[in-house]
């Protein structure tokens, strides 16, 4: 198993990263055209995709806000914020549940819409079906590692899952020490989400790098003038 965690979770992780920045890279360099979300609004919107949609965007992108500020926030800084690590846990286990829940509704909408609809399902590629799939069985170990959570009140396996988080980023090795004792739901949680990384440069995912952070602060378009 030491052996098997050295190549999960100290090797994988650089791997699965380098593929995530410089399959994007080259994907943006070489195939420009493939780079969009593919929605399938045009073939059939209505209410069913637009709540999909919006509960899914919605819960994903404070569900990896949520992940990336509670995995590499330094634990020296808990005292500053008012936190320790029990009241962090049961912040990350609400907060999480909650969000993922919201998440994980909007995806079965998406996905129900896309395998049920038959001009959806017509125009969809393998690996549009495969990461939807890929999404959920990452929500629902996500969401089922709150029971696992209760019953370490004391935040132990989350400061385990911080310091892995945080010597992955900081080029420490042996970063799977960290995960010595954790529960091996959490493990699989990781592999998932490493393997997202993975194979994020071929799907439509990439979309997400171009997030329209300027269209906030767009000024108003003039289509006609008052007379």
């Amino acid at each position: 198993m030491n052996y098997l965690d050295h190549l999960l979770f100290d090797l994988y992780p650089y791997f699965a990263i380098t593929v995530f920045l410089l399959g994007s890279l080259l994907r943006f360099e070489f195939s420009q055209y493939s780079w969009r979300s593919s929605s399938s609004q045009l073939l059939r919107g209505g209410r069913a995709f637009r709540y999909g949609s919006n509960l899914f965007h919605v819960g994903i992108i404070l569900l990896l806000l949520g992940h990336a500020v509670g995995l590499l926030m330094p634990h020296a800084l808990y005292p500053y914020l008012g936190l320790t690590p029990h009241s962090k846990q049961l912040l990350a286990m609400i907060s999480g549940g909650s969000l993922g829940s919201v998440c994980l509704v909007g995806l079965l909408l998406l996905l129900q819409r896309r395998l049920c609809d038959a001009r959806v399902r017509r125009q969809s590629q393998w690996r549009d079906i495969a990461i939807l799939v890929l999404l959920l069985l990452q929500l629902l170990l996500g969401l089922a590692t709150i029971p696992v959570s209760a019953e370490h009140l004391d935040g132990s396996e989350m400061l385990k899952l911080a310091d892995w988080t945080q010597r992955i980023v900081t080029l420490r090795g042996h970063a799977s020490d960290s995960l010595q004792g954790v529960a091996v739901i959490f493990k699989w949680h990781l592999f998932l989400g490493l393997t997202l990384l993975l194979v994020f440069p071929f799907t439509r995912l990439v979309h997400i790098w171009s997030v329209p952070i300027g269209y906030l602060r767009r000024p108003y378009q003039i289509v006609r003038r008052r007379a």
